[in-house]
């Protein structure tokens, strides 16, 4: 069996599979956090994580919606939808955790750039939604 990308599709995986040396490098910093090289609070800790983490599974999540997207046939602003809301999550989702506890001191609470992670939950639900519907419908 041999899988053909749809031109977007072979754009978007592109861009995403050249994403995850930032990712990468998210993982290599977050083990200076944790051998102590760099000074955070236990939140921005937490944050750090949580930002890497969903970098990580949903670039990977994003990949797959991809081929299945393909699948489905979609085309226009549903076909955009389903390949792009997930990767756009993926950005979203993890740039929200790392600006919104961002910051020098005792940082313990999340700032206003915290509705960047809902944006990205909003993506990731829109991508998602379209393609089970594109894929229960085709």
């Amino acid at each position: 069996m041999t899988i053909h990308l749809s031109p977007a599709s072979q754009v978007i995986a592109g861009v995403v599979l050249l994403s995850v040396v930032t990712i990468e490098v998210g993982g290599w910093f977050l083990t200076k956090i944790a051998r102590g090289a760099v000074p955070m609070t236990r939140f921005q800790k937490d944050f750090a994580r949580a930002g890497h983490a969903h970098a990580g599974v949903l670039v990977t999540l994003g990949l797959i919606c991809l081929v299945l997207a393909d699948a489905t046939a979609l085309d226009g602003f549903a076909g955009y939808v389903a390949r792009a809301g997930v990767p756009l999550a993926a950005i979203l989702m993890s740039a929200g955790f790392f600006a919104s506890s961002a910051g020098r001191g005792e940082v313990t609470r999340p700032n206003k750039l915290f509705a960047v992670v809902w944006l990205g939950a909003l993506a990731l639900a829109a991508g998602v939604v379209t393609l089970g519907i594109g894929l229960l419908t085709a």
